[in-house]
């Protein structure tokens, strides 16, 4: 009786010997086809949430459903009844020309904005240039005329604009625009006066600047 006791004391102690490794190597061993990380199945589904939320947020920008009209001076402000259907910041430089003006002097006159436009995520959604004309991706374009400016706060920076409509070609989001407003500029200003003389004539020079344009068309 006593060996018996013995044995079954041998047998009950050695039992839990035979699941021990098995358990601590299920533990151990590498995630595979039967054991993934749970984490790797959330981020497909985050990936694909945060891309919906970036093209809502584009496609309302484009609506002018969430660009609320921009905070300036009476002297700048887009009419009443007008609303933003587009908002874009610009990058890029202002061309000057030393050129001869009235009474044998010289000055710095502008040639020609030459700006890439971007979207709140800083993809480039069109340009700015020459007229001045802003044209979207989607291939319609506005040119406009200042009616109104304010000095910047920003030392050595070009004025803040209201423009109107003059002109529009092709179909698309800038199409039924009938204000343009330039803000938040800073840098763009021409070179001082004194470095264009007659030695300098018709010498062009660029200077680099950024701002903001809100574009209004008015309300549906």
């Amino acid at each position: 009786m006593k060996n018996r006791n013995r044995g079954s004391e041998i047998q009950i102690l050695s039992a839990p010997a035979k699941f021990h490794k098995p358990f601590s190597f299920a533990v151990n061993r590498p995630w595979d086809g039967q054991h993934r990380d749970p984490s790797a199945k959330l981020l497909p589904v985050l990936t694909r949430l945060f891309q919906i939320a970036v093209l809502t947020g584009i496609a309302v920008q484009m609506n002018g459903q969430a660009v609320s009209r921009s905070v300036v001076p009476d002297q700048v402000k887009a009419p009443a009844g007008e609303n933003v259907v587009l908002q874009a910041h610009a990058s890029g430089s202002q061309i000057y020309v030393c050129q001869a003006v009235a009474g044998g002097a010289f000055a710095w006159t502008l040639k020609a904005p030459q700006a890439d436009l971007h979207d709140q995520q800083g993809a480039v959604i069109g340009q700015h240039f020459a007229g001045p004309t802003w044209k979207d991706n989607d291939g319609s374009e506005v040119t406009g005329k200042a009616v109104a400016h304010v000095d910047s706060p920003e030392p050595g920076s070009i004025p803040w604009l209201l423009l109107t409509a003059t002109s529009h070609s092709g179909a698309g989001v800038l199409s039924p625009v009938t204000s343009i407003q330039r803000i938040n500029t800073k840098g763009g200003a021409p070179p001082a006066a004194t470095e264009c003389n007659a030695s300098k004539q018709n010498a062009e020079v660029k200077r680099s600047y950024t701002a903001d344009y809100y574009f209004y068309a008015p309300a549906k």
